[in-house]
């Protein structure tokens, strides 16, 4: 039987759901690819190679791409659907770019991977589905694809201190949602979101912990450098030695 993760993102109609009204009304999006992308370029270095994790429509990877368009890159996701969408909006570069269907959810993914190690790994809302344990895991495994001196950056859903924090979360979402789509009622709109299907799938933890999980990994200049809410863009570096 499809666990909840399975059942969202393997659904063709569910994904583009997604990518069409979640996704594309997350708040200040704009300004988180501003920091990663700031983050990127502090290395002082190009960047020849890329890993996007759970790369959903390639968003992540075709910011990428604008700034360092001769840059290789791989993709990888384990949804098909999410797939397509990322080979479709990446279709001027597909020649430098590969596109893998594998499942970060299993310790041997990596071994799928035939490019590394990498300047830089992305990933964007992916990693909270996993149970703590696997995002630990997770951070180790990215670790060990980069180069040294490479830089991990996460855009990522975390979980509010309290409730009353993911009560404020919730309500700017769907003022957000509200004001892309102001023919439908804000009611009729915050009961689809608090009730979404890919919802259920939501394993949040504290950015403030998984922080503490990559420094303890090894990682340097470890930071949350972009927070509004449950918005978080956070990560660290290899060291050079």
């Amino acid at each position: 039987m499809k666990n909840r993760r399975d059942r969202v993102w393997q659904s063709s109609p569910l994904v583009r759901r997604y990518l069409t009204s979640i996704r594309g009304a997350i708040p200040l999006a704009a300004a988180q690819l501003e920091v990663m992308l700031r983050l990127i370029a502090a290395r002082s270095e190009p960047v020849m190679n890329f890993l996007d994790l759970g790369c959903g429509d390639g968003i992540l990877a075709g910011t990428i791409l604008a700034q360092y368009p001769e840059a290789r890159g791989v993709l990888v996701d384990f949804s098909e659907p999410m797939l397509d969408a990322a080979r479709e909006r990446l279709r001027p570069f597909a020649r430098q770019l590969v596109f893998l269907s594998a499942d970060f959810a299993k310790a041997g993914w990596p071994d799928s991977i035939n490019d590394a190690p990498f300047d830089v790994v992305v990933s964007g809302y992916a990693i909270h589905h996993q149970p703590d344990e696997r995002k630990r895991a997770l951070y180790g495994e990215i670790y060990q694809l980069l180069k040294p001196g490479g830089l991990f950056v996460n855009i990522e859903h975390v979980v509010s201190a309290t409730p009353w924090g993911e009560w404020i979360w919730d309500e700017y979402f769907i003022d957000t949602l509200h004001n892309r789509q102001p023919d439908q009622s804000r009611t009729e709109q915050g009961e689809a979101y608090r009730h979404r299907p890919d919802r259920e799938a939501n394993i949040l933890a504290p950015v403030e912990t998984q922080c503490d999980w990559l420094r303890r990994l090894g990682y340097a200049d470890v930071d949350c450098y972009f927070k509004v809410f449950e918005l978080a863009v956070f990560g660290g570096r290899r060291p050079l030695k």
